[in-house]
């Protein structure tokens, strides 16, 4: 008996990794699989098979990029329908916003049997939501959204997404004891109890209706100090007259009224007096409600189960296009999601990391050179426009010369004519 029980752990400790989705877009026949929806008719928009601006490899990065701006996106891929029930799930896929998203998701969908292709858009029932979600500087968080009993349940943390332009990976591993972890980039971001973190059940604990706080309860912590006095010479008006100011000359009592100086700040004035503030004797701390069991709540040991899933997609919204999805794995083993990452995503990230640096390096000195030859164009212009507004004033003064020898000539022709009569 001994020598059967440690076999069957031996054969449940090897036992060898279920993968129900492994997707790497390494060709453009995933059209064969992934369906994009129609459902929003012209408002769709389309994927397209690129590896992007920068990459590592050229080919082994392409992914499904969404290409057309202010658009819905919707595409899925179904499989053969599992259950979570006694297994740990582990959800992974990378996402590159190469067109630094101002606002869009990046996550991915997991559904039912009931959720086709097609007609898969926003409305559409899902089992699982996970992933990033960026809008403007207010919304930058990760999603993590499960479905139970027919509601969708969102997190009641915020978990914050990468913003960038380069590759992440996000992992989400939810685990048969009822616990569930947040990776990126292969390093654990959150965690903890799935009761902890989203509404799945009632509280444990509820308020006592029947308790009430006692009438004599003072939980006024401070109060007026009864032998503080106020000063005699406290009360001080708040405007004086201006002591500075001075009638005018002209004024005229009968014209105008009575003189009278204009109002400021007296720097006399306390404001109003409050006695000082000491400790309440009779102070007996805030009022706490006592609990009770709450008779409504029902324990539910299978929070973590999914069943019926059968197919994960794609279904976004973005203003500005350009994310590039790629390397989904769905599995129930972490140690294979680990080392597909390595194997996948450290490549990738290592190898674009490098190609971002050397275009944007370029692209700064490219910057420089047209921001130089603009400034030279603009100082050759001006120099030019200096030099013809020179010649001009030269001009017009050799013309004002020449009229002046002109008139003085003619003055002088004049004079001479006059001494001839």
């Amino acid at each position: 008996m001994k020598l059967f029980i440690l076999c069957a752990l031996l054969a449940g400790a090897f036992a060898e990794p279920t993968v129900y989705l492994k997707e790497e877009f390494d060709s453009e026949s995933y059209t064969d699989n992934w369906i994009e929806s129609t459902h929003k008719g012209a408002e769709q928009g389309k994927f397209k098979w690129t590896a992007g601006k920068f990459y590592n490899d050229a080919e082994k990065d392409k992914g499904i990029q969404t290409s057309q701006d202010a658009k819905f996106y919707g595409i899925l891929k179904k499989f053969t329908p599992f259950s979570t029930d006694g297994k740990t799930l582990v959800v992974q896929f990378q996402v590159k916003h190469e067109q630094s998203i101002d606002c869009g998701g990046g996550y991915i969908k997991l559904v039912g049997s009931d959720v086709e292709g097609k007609t898969f858009h926003g409305e559409s029932p899902y089992k699982i939501m996970f992933g990033p979600d960026i809008c403007g500087s207010s919304t930058k968080k990760v999603h993590v959204i499960f479905n139970y009993n027919g509601k969708n349940l969102l997190i009641k943390k915020e978990i914050a997404c990468k913003d960038d332009e380069l590759t992440h990976l996000y992992t989400l591993i939810v685990n048969p004891d009822n616990t569930y972890e947040v990776q990126i980039d292969l390093e654990r971001v959150d965690g903890g109890k799935l009761e902890d973190d989203w509404d799945f059940l009632l509280p444990k604990k509820i308020k006592d209706p029947k308790a009430e706080k006692p009438k004599d309860w003072v939980d006024t912590e401070k109060i007026d100090d009864p032998t503080d006095k106020k000063p005699e010479d406290w009360d001080k008006p708040k405007n004086i007259p201006d002591p500075k100011a001075k009638k005018p000359d002209d004024w005229d009592s009968e014209m105008d009224g009575e003189w009278e100086a204009p109002q400021i700040d007296n720097p006399e004035h306390k404001g109003e007096w409050k006695p000082k503030q000491i400790d309440n004797p009779d102070y007996k701390g805030p009022w706490i409600h006592p609990e009770i069991d709450n008779p409504d709540y029902k324990p539910d040991s299978d929070l973590y189960v999914q069943k019926d899933i059968a197919g994960a997609g794609f279904d976004l919204w973005q203003v500005k296009a350009g994310t590039i999805f790629d390397n989904v794995l769905i599995t129930d083993d972490v140690a294979t999601a680990k080392q597909y990452g390595e194997e996948t995503f450290k490549k990738t990230a290592e190898g674009e990391k490098k190609m971002k640096e050397k275009q944007d390096e370029e692209q700064r000195k490219k910057d420089e050179e047209e921001e130089k030859k603009r400034k030279e164009e603009e100082d050759k212009k001006k120099k030019e426009e200096d030099e013809k507004k020179k010649e001009s004033g030269e001009s017009d003064k050799a013309a004002e010369e020449k009229k002046d020898d002109t008139k003085e000539e003619t003055e002088k022709k004049d004079e001479s004519k006059k001494d001839e009569l």
